[in-house]
């Protein structure tokens, strides 16, 4: 079953592997992604400027009760947490840190895997700490499709190794790989 959206998870070092996804994906991909990235959270960056300028998508940062649509690359805010509602909105939450981040890349895996089942594929990147790795292991608990980026490849390998060490079914692919699995997938 071709899932209905990919969330990709992801903190220290991710940002590049990201760029290089969005880059070189299918033009004729219109799946809904969602990116969770750590970043500061008093800051005002020009992320989604960036990311709008290495993809065909619409690139926008989620408002609270936005409903999901296709052709749209949508990133979590900074200092709030990610989930998903039964109607398939986006919610906002601003509850407390888990593994020191908000947004909290666990939390949005397990939210969006809960509702989406299989539906759902959750792509986890480089980072320094374990977050994202709970909820990989709820959503390929959940049937969704779970890849984890190639240890050896990633800038910061704790976060795809904290994956890989609760649960070792997930794919483990370099970025050409993904973007591989990806095009095949959804095109």
């Amino acid at each position: 079953m071709k899932p209905e959206i990919i969330i990709i998870g992801g903190s220290a070092g991710a940002f590049d592997t990201i760029l290089s996804i969005l880059n070189n994906l299918d033009k004729s991909i219109d799946t809904p992604i969602v990116i969770v990235l750590h970043r500061l959270k008093n800051s005002n960056s020009s992320f989604e400027s960036i990311l709008q300028r290495s993809t065909h998508y619409t690139v926008k940062e989620i408002d609270d009760k936005e409903k999901i649509e296709k052709g749209f690359i949508y990133t979590a805010p900074a200092n709030y947490h990610l989930l998903l509602e039964e109607n398939y909105t986006f919610s906002l939450d601003v509850s407390e840190l888990v593994n020191f981040s908000r947004p909290s890349i666990d939390i949005t895996f397990e939210s969006f895997s809960i509702l989406l089942k299989e539906k759902c594929c959750g792509i986890l990147l480089s980072g320094s700490n374990h977050d994202g790795a709970i909820g990989l292991k709820i959503m390929a608990e959940n049937n969704g499709k779970t890849i984890i980026q190639d240890c050896d490849e990633a800038e910061f390998a704790i976060m795809p190794k904290a994956a890989k060490n609760i649960y070792n079914k997930h794919q483990e692919l370099n970025t050409k790989d993904i973007i591989n699995t990806l095009n095949n997938e959804y095109n």
